[in-house]
């Protein structure tokens, strides 16, 4: 809870942020934004090969575990560092980058050798489960990136307003990393815990990288086939439909894998946790994403100069479902790889990345635009095949977890379909729907399903 609430903050002030800068900036702007960034995802892959996940999965480390993994993770990040600026004339030539869209792939490549200088103080902190402290510097970082990148964006600095932003990110993150969870940086290699280390790193890593093939490198893909600019409007409905997943699931999968890691061997107590989990994701994202796909577009209608992102909505419709479906597989990942069954999940990522390498293009050439989303779609209802599997390792019960909420929702979805369709659209009206539908919801859960959401809450804070 407290993960979830302080890295509130930084979600809520990401999407006051984003709506800014999709007012102040172009698609094109936009997607070229997303597109350089997709590359430093994919660098960012490369530079750890899962000795950080198993510091954090093994019960104890050493302190030639903890020089390894740092002396490893540097050498690979600067070979990459180097490999990403000689590769600059290709990129540039390839996605005809303009000067200010070269500086931006500089900034971002210094950014993450910075950043990555954070990794061992943060593995420190995960180990004991302290969130919280990890979230006051993610708080501090995004700050700072999104109010310099919106400041600069109102005084017209264009794709430049990112490339100064995510540096003094990574500046200001470090310093604040080390300030909470200060260590002395070691370098060496033991060949022993290099072994140890790799035997649980590399199947993991594995597996994450097929997650970046999946998501990061078809964004590139999109940006050569679609354009910027189709690529904009994509990267626009993308972002908006996952907003809540940051906000919720994101935070979530983060405590997950640690946790599950430290209890692997009670399957009591993971029954339990799973279908809490369950029931209090979907009572959280199931009103949020309905909320979303009513009332989007009444929203880019009354925003000024906000119409542009129109031509987004319906891909914007069709990410939000999908969304909403692919939550019903991350936690399940994270019980895989914290019980050692890196296999499955391993299986799992292939099958997306084949899938998604496979139908995409043919969609994209099919349906245009709507080729990726839909994509999308059908592959996140493989969600059931996910859960199927997860019932073999542990035994919970996930419709008795998810039915309530759902049901509370739909009634919810209803009665803002009739507000909204009653009258033209007015920012005071959305606002008043939003208050009515969040009254009604939990009106529903309490006097139907007898769910106090308040004394859930008050259950969660003190449960010790």
């Amino acid at each position: 809870m407290s993960l979830f609430f302080q890295s509130g903050y930084s979600a809520f002030l990401g999407l006051i942020a984003n709506l800014v800068l999709t007012v102040l900036l172009s698609p094109t702007i936009f997607g070229m934004y997303i597109t350089v960034l997709s590359i430093i995802s994919l660098l960012n892959y490369f530079s750890d090969i899962g000795l950080a996940a198993s510091l954090i999965q093994k019960k104890a480390i050493t302190d030639d575990d903890i020089k390894t993994t740092f002396t490893v993770q540097q050498i690979l990040i600067m070979s990459l560092v180097i490999i990403g600026f000689l590769s600059t004339s290709f990129i540039k030539k390839f996605y005809s980058l303009p000067v200010e869209g070269t500086y931006l792939y500089w900034g971002l490549l210094l950014a993450f050798f910075i950043s990555s200088l954070k990794t061992i103080p943060s593995i420190f902190l995960e180990r004991k489960i302290q969130f919280q402290k990890i979230v006051r510097v993610q708080v501090i970082e995004n700050t700072v990136f999104y109010l310099l990148a919106t400041i600069l964006a109102v005084f017209n600095f264009g794709v430049m307003s990112f490339t100064y932003a995510v540096i003094a990110r990574a500046l200001i993150g470090l310093i604040a990393m080390y300030l909470i969870s200060n260590w002395k940086p070691t370098l060496g290699i033991s060949t022993k815990s290099l072994k140890h280390l790799l035997s649980f790193g590399l199947p993991f890593q594995a597996s994450s990288f097929l997650a970046l093939f999946k998501d990061d490198l078809i964004i590139l893909f999109l940006g050569k086939v679609l354009g910027f600019e189709g690529l904009g409007y994509i990267g626009w409905a993308k972002k908006w439909a996952e907003s809540p997943i940051r906000i919720i699931m994101d935070n979530i999968s983060r405590v997950l894998f640690p946790v599950f890691s430290r209890i692997q061997g009670d399957k009591q107590k993971i029954s339990r946790l799973l279908e809490k989990l369950l029931n209090y994701q979907t009572t959280l994202l199931a009103p949020a994403m309905i909320g979303l796909i009513l009332l989007m577009e009444p929203l880019v209608n009354i925003i000024p100069r906000y119409n542009k992102w129109l031509p987004a909505l319906p891909f914007f419709y069709i990410f939000c479902l999908s969304a909403f479906f692919s939550t019903y597989s991350t936690p399940f990942m994270n019980l895989f790889n914290a019980l050692g069954k890196v296999k499955i999940s391993f299986s799992f990522m292939l099958f997306w990345t084949i899938a998604t390498w496979l139908l995409t293009p043919v969609f994209t050439q099919m349906f245009g635009l709507y080729g990726f989303p839909l994509n999308q779609l059908i592959l996140s209802l493989t969600f059931a095949v996910v859960i199927y599997m997860a019932k073999k390792e542990v035994d919970f019960r996930f419709l008795h977890s998810v039915y309530k909420p759902l049901i509370a929702t739909s009634v919810m979805g209803v009665i803002i379909l009739l507000i909204i369709n009653s009258a033209i659209p007015t920012t005071p009206l959305i606002m008043l729907t939003i208050i009515i539908s969040a009254l009604i919801y939990f009106i529903i859960l309490k006097f139907i399903f007898k769910i106090d959401l308040i004394e859930e809450l008050k259950f969660l804070f003190t449960k010790k």
